[in-house]
């Protein structure tokens, strides 16, 4: 397989994303739909800036996107039908709906094309860092393909199940983290309450087994 790969959307998750592959000596098209934020990603890193969807991915063996949601998703597809080649795979990075995956993983899988539905984890932050945790749903042998590429800016990247199951994880990590969120508001409130310093409880907390991600950055 060559190293030619196509990203689509350079919002805060995507700009870092494509700019860890370009890094890491993969052929890289951008599409934007604000084409200065390709330009300016060009400025920044080594690739080329489309100025439509089929020119981004018609030479592309991997296709990613990190798009806004479903329908987004479903027309930057639609979109790229006509151009993708066959045998190519297309990673949706975006947190879309379960349903969504599997009706592209259909819909693209009679073209010849794979479709792979790996929402991320871990943020902006986690974007520029090449740390995300990368949540995969499709065909074992297409992951098996996309997997070392998506290593580029991923800490860690695992295969869940079919199509559908990346959103289902990613349901699941929101849920994990809305009661964790949920958690340390009562604290802070039950804390501010009862005469305590808020941020200097969160200071020395953090430290200990009440400890967290969300803790220490929100």
């Amino acid at each position: 397989m060559s190293r030619a790969v196509a990203f689509l959307g350079l919002g805060v998750m995507g700009y870092p994303m494509a700019g860890h592959l370009a890094s890491n000596g993969y052929d890289v098209t951008v599409f934007n739909r604000t084409q200065a934020k390709s330009d300016a990603w060009v400025k920044q890193h080594k690739g080329v800036a489309a100025s439509s969807i089929t020119e981004a991915v018609e030479k592309a063996d991997i296709v990613f996107a990190c798009l806004g949601d479903d329908p987004d998703v479903a027309a930057v597809v639609e979109q790229s039908t006509s151009a993708l080649k066959s045998g190519a795979i297309f990673v949706d990075h975006t947190t879309a709906s379960p349903s969504l995956a599997r009706k592209l993983h259909e819909e693209l899988g009679r073209l010849g094309v794979g479709f792979i539905d790996a929402p991320v984890s871990g943020g902006q932050a986690g974007a520029e860092t090449g740390k995300l945790s990368v949540m995969c749903g499709g065909a074992q042998d297409h992951f098996d393909r996309a997997e070392p590429v998506i290593d580029a800016y991923s800490k860690i990247c695992r295969r869940l199940g079919e199509s559908g199951a990346g959103q289902l994880a990613k349901m699941a990590n929101q849920i994990a983290i809305a009661g964790l969120v949920q958690g340390l508001s009562e604290s802070l409130a039950f804390a501010e309450k009862a005469g305590l310093d808020g941020r200097a409880l969160g200071e020395v907390i953090s430290h200990g087994a009440a400890g967290s991600l969300q803790m220490v950055n929100r």
